[in-house]
């Protein structure tokens, strides 16, 4: 394959850079958001693929890295309906003692005071990992569920749309990757033994 593919307005677009100027983020992304290593780098490379086979799509409305972003997004939300088959049925009694019948915290189980302000947590890339590593541990669904709200901010309509759910089994699989996740960070980073 040629470094170089046709472009919008004759211009040749020189692939390499994009692989320099924008891999490692994309990269990144995908594994937040697949905590596999294998299958990231292979999105990342099927995005720069689709994006090399539709350049002439690209009407520079956006800049190139969210072009590429739309596109992994694309590839990840595929990914995990093709694989949605392999998931187990989770059990109903997770998170049961720390929610109440409204999804919010009952208030002895909520989540206590750690003594740091919850932005300087998120800025430490000890906590990144250990979040990733949580995220890892649920299962498909949940896992790009919990990641297409909480990271990428999508409307709960929208993932509904995406993952093709009702906004009742959204709720559900929302409820249960947030119980798992506080159990996972509380014994993770927390330090917290029940």
């Amino acid at each position: 394959m040629s470094k170089r593919a046709s472009a919008p307005a004759g211009k040749a677009v020189d692939a390499e850079a994009w692989v320099d100027d924008h891999g490692d983020f994309l990269f990144r992304y995908a594994l937040l958001r697949l905590n596999n290593r294998q299958v990231a780098e292979d999105l990342v490379q099927d995005t720069f693929l689709a994006a090399l086979s539709s350049i002439q799509k690209f009407k520079a409305d956006s800049s190139l890295r969210t072009w590429f972003v739309s596109i992994l997004k694309r590839k990840i939300i595929d990914y995990y309906r093709k694989h949605a088959h392999e998931e187990e049925t989770d059990s109903e009694g997770v998170g049961k003692k720390a929610f109440g019948q409204d999804g919010h915290w009952i208030e002895e189980n909520g989540p206590q005071d750690r003594g740091a302000h919850p932005e300087q947590a998120l800025n430490k890339s000890e906590f990144n990992e250990i979040l990733r590593r949580c995220v890892s541990y649920l299962k498909n669904k949940a896992a790009l569920a919990f990641t297409m709200k909480e990271l990428d901010e999508m409307d709960s309509q929208e993932i509904c749309k995406e993952l093709k759910i009702s906004s009742s089994n959204l709720w559900v699989l929302l409820h249960r990757a947030r119980a798992r996740l506080r159990e996972c960070l509380e014994s993770n980073w927390f330090g917290i033994k029940k």
